[in-house]
């Protein structure tokens, strides 16, 4: 067993475009849930439709990638809306009930036969980061040191989402600070309270999800720009991974869901890389390789029981927000 290869692995994993895309989507998803109470189990959708837009803007209709990655947006607001309108004058329950039927929704269009030719199917989608690599500032070549030795390509990605989540947590931090964000706040703890004072509460509700949705589908454009699009990627577990991302930082936090996401990577990385070499040596000798794939899941499930119970609030968050977590 090679450690010090399984450890490469794994520090390699805290820049990778996957990690940076679900940092942002767990900071969406404090939005809904930490700082507005929604209940959103569709993270999955949002993400699908926000790395489809922009592939398939940049496939079918040879749009720019920012123009590309602005339809990815734009579909996340539209999807917000549908699923906002009958649901947030309804009780929590309801839009978890519609977010995660609409998330699979969303990747059976996408699976589905009938649109191959413009969503690939079952195949997928790639070949669409070209005009987002065009515009890419470095030589090509490979830079960086130990772990984090990557192409010029993949820097590009890491350094567009850096900045990125970077102008998203300085914005979710000016926005919680303002009067919008002590609103939201008061609708999570009690909203006929908050409708009392003659606040539309409908409304608050509804910006919150599109503002939190369109993060979502920012980590998932972010995704897209470093992997090929499948819709078999976004299935309900991806949903599970961030929720899980953001209550081991902290739901109702700034830096929470950025902690949280890179930490769940990290650990899944490692445990990916650890466990089958285990296997391979002997010490788990009732486990074959793809088995101990599997038994990854099944520790990544029970840490997030024992986390619930144990440590609620997350890494990051106060005490005082323990009775809504709970």
């Amino acid at each position: 067993m090679d450690i010090l290869q399984i450890l490469n692995n794994t520090a390699a994993q805290i820049l990778s475009p996957v990690t940076l895309g679900f940092v942002l989507a767990a900071i969406g998803l404090s939005v809904h849930f930490g700082f507005a109470g929604l209940l959103n189990m569709g993270v999955a959708g949002f993400m699908a439709i926000g790395a489809y837009g922009f592939a398939i803007s940049t496939l079918t209709f040879n749009l720019p990638w920012f123009v590309a990655a602005l339809v990815g947006l734009v579909g996340a607001v539209l999807f917000s809306v549908v699923m906002g309108i009958p649901t947030l004058r309804l009780r929590g329950d309801y839009l978890a009930i519609v977010t995660i039927a609409a998330a699979e929704i969303v990747r059976l269009l996408f699976l589905t036969a009938s649109f191959r030719e413009v969503t690939g199917s079952a195949d997928g989608l790639s070949g669409f980061q070209g005009s987002f690599r065009s515009f890419n500032p470095l030589p090509p070549g490979r830079y960086g040191f130990g772990p984090w030795t990557y192409q010029s390509d993949q820097w590009w990605v890491i350094i567009v989402g850096v900045i990125t989540i970077s102008i998203v947590v300085l914005f979710v931090w000016l926005l919680m600070r303002s009067p919008w964000g002590r609103v939201i706040r008061g609708i999570r703890e009690d909203e006929d309270a908050v409708r009392s004072l003659g606040k539309n509460v409908f409304a608050f509700k509804m910006q919150a999800l599109i503002v939190g949705g369109v993060i979502i589908a920012a980590g998932g454009i972010l995704t897209a720009m470093g992997t090929n699009v499948n819709p078999n990627v976004y299935v309900t577990s991806q949903t599970f991974y961030v929720w899980t991302a953001l209550l081991l930082g902290g739901a109702a936090t700034i830096f929470g869901p950025v902690l949280g996401a890179v930490l769940f990577w990290v650990v899944r990385a490692f445990l990916s890389n650890l466990l089958p070499a285990l296997s391979q040596i002997g010490v788990l000798p009732f486990l074959s390789s793809e088995q101990s794939q599997m038994l990854v899941f099944v520790l990544v499930g029970v840490a997030l029981m024992l986390l619930v119970i144990f440590r609620p609030q997350g890494i990051l968050g106060s005490k005082k927000e323990l009775t809504f977590v709970r």
